[in-house]
């Protein structure tokens, strides 16, 4: 038995595009939109950038603070290997 091969349905290619909703905005409206978008983006970047500074000040702070026996914990320097 052969197998017959189905050949693709091919689309008819529409002239028409589809109506978008950039296509209904006004372009002054459609401008204003997209700074205000740039000045979120903007926003955001700033707020991860503050964010993160402030972690890392916080990082300082805590080690600053540090008792002897934390830094001496956290330490990875093994006393046996200067013992006699």
């Amino acid at each position: 038995m052969s197998k017959k091969r189905k050949q693709p349905q091919r689309k008819k290619e529409t002239t028409e595009k589809k109506a978008t909703l950039k296509d209904a905005l006004d372009v002054s409206l459609l401008q204003q939109l997209q700074n205000t978008k740039k000045e979120l983006e903007i926003q955001e970047v700033k707020k991860k950038q503050l964010e993160a500074k402030r972690k890392e000040e916080e990082r300082k702070q805590k080690e600053k603070n540090k008792s002897f026996e934390q830094l001496l914990q956290e330490s990875q320097m093994d006393w046996k290997e200067f013992k006699d």
